[in-house]
């Protein structure tokens, strides 16, 4: 006789037996206080801090983060990891003096409009001219700096120029798309994060949408 399942028996979870190497990645990256994390970041940290402020990395330190944010472990991808300082802007008059308006007089408690991570994008993007920038995440940070890493794409590469998956980067249109906004942090620092109610002036941009609700074009008289 075939035995009937007990009522009481626990079911298997299937979340968590299905689980993945990439999905224990995610959760141990989602503690970063935890033990194991707050030791191998602090660790690592010493190590970033004594490199040059872009240097290219053998692999991603975050395989399953590059991987949902486009990176190919083949050729034509590169990931650079990039320092940034931390902290807001400091208006760079000499000696803090503004020859103007009492309003323009502040010096420190300046803020910069784009986050760290668009710094960082932009810094590898010039250092590195003839490679486009996909995207970018976080992987560190200590009281001075917030360290990055970059994933780039070589568009002149065989491998890239035929995966019909990412060849729309090798376009020219997509040289220096870090500078002019369009990458993921570029996009989130325009506002483009928001739709609907309240983003009424960001599209196509805020400067855009001014020119076009300002500017009269009367037709000529014919």
């Amino acid at each position: 006789p075939v035995p009937t399942p007990c009522l009481h028996q626990a079911k298997a979870n299937p979340t968590t037996d299905t689980m993945g190497a990439y999905k224990y990645m995610q959760e141990l990256w989602r503690k970063k206080q935890s033990d194991v994390m707050r030791f191998l970041m602090r660790v690592r940290v010493w190590e970033y801090r004594n490199l040059p402020a872009v240097h290219r990395v053998t692999k991603p330190t975050r395989p399953d983060k590059a991987r949902m944010l486009g990176y190919k472990a083949k050729q034509g991808y590169v990931v650079y990891r990039v320092r940034v300082r931390r902290g807001g802007r400091k208006r760079p008059n000499p000696k803090g003096t503004v020859y103007g308006k009492p309003k323009h007089q502040g010096i420190n408690q300046i803020k910069f409009k784009r986050s760290l991570r668009s710094v960082a994008e932009e810094r590898a993007g010039r250092r590195l001219g003839g490679l486009r920038v996909l995207n970018s995440y976080w992987v560190n940070s200590d009281g001075s700096h917030k360290y990055f890493e970059v994933i780039m794409v070589d568009p002149s590469t065989s491998s890239i120029r035929k995966d019909p998956r990412i060849n729309w980067i090798c376009n020219s249109t997509m040289k220096h798309r870090e500078m002019r906004g369009l990458t993921s942090a570029g996009r989130s620092g325009r506002g483009l994060r928001v739709k609907g109610h309240g983003a009424e002036h960001i599209r196509p941009s805020v400067r855009a949408w001014y020119k076009r609700n300002n500017s009269m074009a009367a037709r000529r008289y014919r």
